[in-house]
């Protein structure tokens, strides 16, 4: 065959045959009209430029004598990707310039962003003297955007990343299910002055970022929405009134408003998360006495929410899911507050009754405890070197764990004492640098201790009974010793998936 043979025959085909005719279309199948195309053309682009219905948010910014920080926080909600539609700002029993500050911010705000031109409003409530404090604040800011789709709490003191509000928008929208989104918190520690406010905030921004992993680990699952940077659904707030009869989502019958409002939302059978995008600065505490009644105010409102039983009007709820890391964090500080007490007596009693042997086992406890904090400190989104040396020179993280000792033994007395305490008021007190409860437990932790070595050393007990209760002591510290390290392995050796903390 040559090789100009036909192509679009049959196999066999005659090559030199004519092309058959093309097929006639008949006359009663219509051709397309081009008016019509065209007009499909419009009704098509006008369907695009139709826009998307785009939910509404309304934010709440419960303030309390925040007048070095709230500009910083307006600042940061105006340079948001996603704008709220709205922003209240609720001043409380403040006696600071907060009011004169926030004023020159009040009014419309508009503002070029990647998805286009967005607009805001910002207003500055004064709400005076209110005995509800911040649960009263945010209940008040509440009414003001019940109608809106999803409210956001901001704290006074916190700064979100460009893109938080954005994130949490689109995460909460994507989900029915999920009642309420916390961000990734963290501490910024770029203007700090002495070292030893760089310490304490390296131990909170490292006790921060373990909580985050843990969360982000689980799933998403968040146990405690902060008040610090989240964002609600309205309607999940909505049934949480009705189904726990009350007039307002928060309520003050709990020291921690927000953990209680996370219990209610989950009971209420809706999820909480974080967010695995969205990220906030929070404010730090710099002195012993506003960590330690930060920390006692938190402890002490996780307790009551823990213990079986009805106290005052807050039901104990020691089997809830969002619970259960909180029952896990107190045992493991029982536990850590059990061998370091335990080794640090020993040891002492040890080298009084010339009986101490240095073993290189001892090494491992340390290391696998400094492995633990690299990998927290690496795990930051935002870590620096001083993240890096809080974990490797063990010191500061030991120290670090000794004051948080001390809130934990202080919010449980406080618990058990049934003392009638106003935690806000104390937190604010130690913040303005007075009281001294929080030197406390350490005053009594010495005085127990100096009393167990006199004992030792000018009590009756002879040297058999003295080696027989150092035997025994020694093997039970070794037993807890291989557990804790054993934990302490297996959450270093954890994937984190790409999470940051």
């Amino acid at each position: 065959m040559s090789d100009d043979t036909r192509l679009d025959q049959h196999p066999g085909a005659d090559p030199w045959a004519p092309a058959p005719p093309a097929p006639r279309v008949p006359d009663y199948v219509q051709r397309p009209d081009p008016g019509l195309e065209a007009y499909a053309g419009e009704f098509l682009d006008g369907l695009d430029s139709i826009p998307t219905y785009r939910p509404t948010v309304g934010c709440i910014i419960p303030a309390y004598n925040e007048a070095e920080t709230i500009a910083g926080v307006l600042d940061s909600l105006l340079q948001q990707t996603r704008l709220p539609d709205v922003i209240h700002l609720v001043v409380n029993n403040t006696t600071d310039e907060s009011v004169e500050i926030a004023s020159h911010y009040a009014g419309p705000h508009t503002r070029m962003t990647p998805s286009g031109e967005q607009h805001t409003v910002i207003y500055v409530h004064d709400i005076g003297k209110n005995p509800e404090k911040k649960v009263g604040a945010l209940n008040y800011g509440y009414s003001l955007v019940e109608h809106m789709d999803y409210l956001l709490g901001v704290d006074g003191d916190t700064t979100p990343e460009p893109d938080a509000i954005e994130h949490l928008v689109n995460e909460i929208a994507s989900d029915d299910r999920i009642g309420g989104i916390s961000a990734v918190y963290s501490i910024d520690d770029s203007a700090l002055d002495s070292w030893w406010e760089k310490f304490l905030i390296a131990g909170q921004r490292a006790q921060f970022s373990a909580f985050n992993m843990q969360n982000l680990l689980k799933g998403r699952n968040m146990a405690v929405l902060g008040g610090q940077f989240s964002i609600f659904s309205t309607q999940a707030l909505r049934d949480v009134m009705r189904d726990s009869h009350q007039r307002t989502p928060w309520v003050s019958d709990s020291e921690v408003e927000d953990s209680l409002l996370s219990l209610q939302i989950k009971s209420a059978g809706y999820l909480t998360k974080i967010s695995a995008r969205a990220r906030a600065h929070v404010g730090g505490m710099t002195t012993l006495r506003s960590l330690d009644a930060q920390q006692v105010k938190w402890n002490f409102g996780a307790i009551d929410l823990m213990w079986p039983g009805q106290r005052g009007d807050t039901r104990g709820q020691p089997f809830h899911p969002n619970l259960r890391l909180r029952w896990f964090e107190h045992m493991s500080m029982v536990q850590n507050m059990t061998t370091r007490f335990l080794f640090m007596v020993l040891l002492a009693w040890s080298l009084m009754f010339d009986a101490f042997v240095f073993s290189p086992l001892w090494l491992i406890p340390p290391l696998a405890a400094v492995w633990l904090n690299v990998r927290v400190a690496h795990s930051m989104a935002f870590r620096n070197k001083r993240d890096y040396l809080f974990a490797l020179l063990v010191v500061p993280a030991e120290a670090y764990m000794f004051t948080r000792m001390g809130h934990f033994v202080r919010a449980w007395y406080k618990f058990f004492s049934r003392q009638q305490t106003d935690n806000w008021a104390a937190q604010a007190k130690a913040e303005r640098g007075k009281g001294i409860a929080w030197i406390y437990p350490f005053v009594i932790a010495l005085v127990i201790y100096a009393l167990l070595l006199a004992g030792w050393q000018l009590g009756p007990l002879d040297a058999a009974a003295k080696s027989d209760i150092l035997y025994v002591g020694w093997r039970v510290l070794g037993v807890l010793t291989v557990l804790q390290t054993a934990w302490m392995i297996i959450k270093a050796s954890k994937r984190y998936r790409g999470y940051k903390a």
